[in-house]
Parts: C-alpha cells; sequence; structure tokens
C-alpha cells in the first residue's frame, strides 16, 4: 500500500511540475498588426545626460514617434500607420542649443500573412518617408584654411525614401518571450535626394534586426509588459559612396539596446544603447560615432 501511495504522489508530483512550467494556450500572446507595427517603429526616448563616446556633449536627445492606425477592426490583416517623427538633440552649449532637428514623417502599409491571433506569422511591410532638417541654406560653408565644410548648423538636407521588407514573429516557450526578426531594404531614389546628398549619403541599405522581448511568468495572464527586452540592429551600405570598397567595414552600422521595465513604473523604462556608425542625425550623416548612451524609453506594448 506505501508503494502505490509513494507511486500516486509521484504522478502528481510530476503533473504538477509539467502544468507549471509549460504555458497553456490561453497565456501564449497574440501578435496582432497593431502590435508588430510598433515594434516596427523606432522606440520614443530620452537620453541622459553623459553620454560616452565621441558626441558632442548632450544634455539630451529625444526621439518622438508615435503611431497614428489606420484600419477597420483589431485583428485586420491590413493595416497602415503614418507616423510623425521628429528627433531632437540639445547641446550642452551656451543657451542650451537644439540645432536642426530631424524631420521624419512616413505613412507605412502592412499585411500580415497569417492569422491575426497567432503569435507565429510573417507581415510584409511598406514605407514611404521623408527625412529633412528644415534647414535651407548652403550645403557646404569655408572653414578657416578655406577648404569647403558641411555647413552644419543651416545647410540644407533633404532626401525621400521607400522601405521594402518582411517582419517574423515566434513565441519561445522555454524562455517565455517574443521574438521578431525584422529585415528589409531603405531606397532613396536618385532623384528623391537633395543633389549634393549624392555618392555622399547612402542611398540603398540593407537592415537587419532581431528583437527579444522576455515575459513575466504569469501564464493565464492579459496585457503583459515585458520586464526585460533586448534589440540588435544592423544596416549596410550597399551603393557606391565615397569610393569605399564593396566589404570597407566603413559600410557596417550597428546598435544594441537593453531595457529593463521595473513593476513599478508603467509606461516607461532605463534602457543603455550601444552604437557604432554614421552619425543617424541629418546633415552629420558624414562622421562616424561610437557612444553608450543612457535613458528613459516608452513601452506601451502589452501581451
Amino acid at each position: 500500500m506505501k508503494i502505490k501511495y509513494g507511486i500516486l504522489s509521484a504522478a502528481l508530483m510530476l503533473l504538477s511540475v509539467e502544468l507549471f512550467s509549460q504555458p497553456t494556450n490561453d497565456s501564449i500572446p497574440r501578435l496582432s498588426l497593431s502590435k508588430v507595427a510598433q515594434v516596427n517603429q523606432s522606440d520614443s526616448y530620452i537620453s541622459l545626460p553623459g553620454d560616452i563616446g565621441n558626441l558632442e556633449p548632450l544634455i539630451f536627445e529625444a526621439n518622438i514617434n508615435p503611431n497614428f492606425v489606420i484600419r477597420k477592426r483589431e485583428d485586420s490583416r491590413i493595416m497602415a500607420a503614418l507616423t510623425p517623427q521628429v528627433m531632437i538633440r540639445m547641446y550642452d552649449e551656451h543657451s542650451f542649443p537644439v540645432r536642426t532637428p530631424s524631420y521624419i514623417p512616413q505613412l507605412s502599409i502592412y499585411y500580415l500573412n497569417g492569422s491575426p491571433l497567432s503569435s507565429r506569422h510573417t507581415t510584409f511591410f511598406a514605407r514611404l518617408a521623408h527625412h529633412s532638417n528644415g534647414q535651407d541654406g548652403s550645403f557646404y560653408a569655408e572653414s578657416e584654411d578655406g577648404e569647403p565644410r558641411i555647413n552644419l548648423k543651416t545647410g540644407d538636407f533633404s532626401t525621400n525614401f521607400i522601405e521594402l521588407g518582411l517582419i517574423r514573429t515566434s513565441y519561445g516557450y522555454r524562455k517565455n518571450a517574443v521574438k521578431f526578426f525584422k529585415s528589409s531594404f531603405e531606397i532613396h531614389p536618385r532623384y528623391w535626394m537633395n543633389s549634393t546628398l549624392r555618392g555622399r549619403y547612402s542611398g540603398f541599405r540593407w537592415h537587419n534586426s532581431f528583437i527579444v522581448y522576455k515575459l513575466p511568468l504569469s501564464f493565464g495572464a492579459e496585457n503583459r509588459k515585458s520586464n526585460f527586452s533586448v534589440k540588435a540592429e544592423t544596416f549596410w551600405m550597399l551603393d557606391s559612396i565615397n569610393d569605399w570598397d564593396t566589404f570597407d567595414f566603413k559600410r557596417f552600422n550597428g546598435m544594441l539596446t537593453l531595457y529593463y521595465h521595473p513593476n513599478f513604473l508603467e509606461d516607461i523604462g532605463f534602457f543603455v544603447r550601444f552604437y557604432h556608425g554614421a552619425d543617424y542625425y541629418n546633415i552629420y550623416f558624414d562622421r562616424r560615432i561610437d557612444f553608450i548612451q543612457f535613458g528613459l524609453m516608452t513601452e506601451i506594448l502589452r501581451f
């Protein structure tokens, strides 16, 4: 009799371990098209003073990036998103100037290939965007040595581009994590950019990114927020630019962002970002920068 009770107890223990170690179907996140679109947009954030690297001293760098979603209903497989993105740098100088913000308004169209209620599917997207700095001065300004230099304060910077790509979503049971892989091509047609940028500013770029959102172990709960996420992003300049060789490492640009969302905050958390590559701040594109940045980032995604 004792042996039977022992076997029964062991069986119940194994069953309970199995039940609590695997997520139920109800707890598997449903990745609707609106969530995929939120992931595809760059994050809204504000950095803190004290970047480590070769950027000028900043009071902050901010990215304001809201989404205006156009869809028929929440489970739609086709959706559009209008995004009036603005990026600002305030410099740690006299009067704390803000020079040449980046204006990047864009319209994105998404098509989800698969069930909108599933966590595993592929989304195709197309984006039409404009990138400028709101200035109309001469692109070049003479320096003290007589050599023409890019006019960083009032020089005109403007380009338009399209981006075509796909986003693959999946869910990892063992790690209880949502994963996104994105690959896309960004194309700036020659006559869509200022003539002074041609041959200096890359007009054909291959983007890749991998993002992981770690979810809390609250199986069955709705609207869970990720407490930790990691985003790795790269892009490679593919066109003829600055007489660089095809495999010149200067063509490579990479960024790694680590994000922590504490339980005592609702919609913001803390991030640290590592970046290497060309400056992404409009007319400053000709510089190579390496930095570590800290700050606050919004996180409205719920799974």
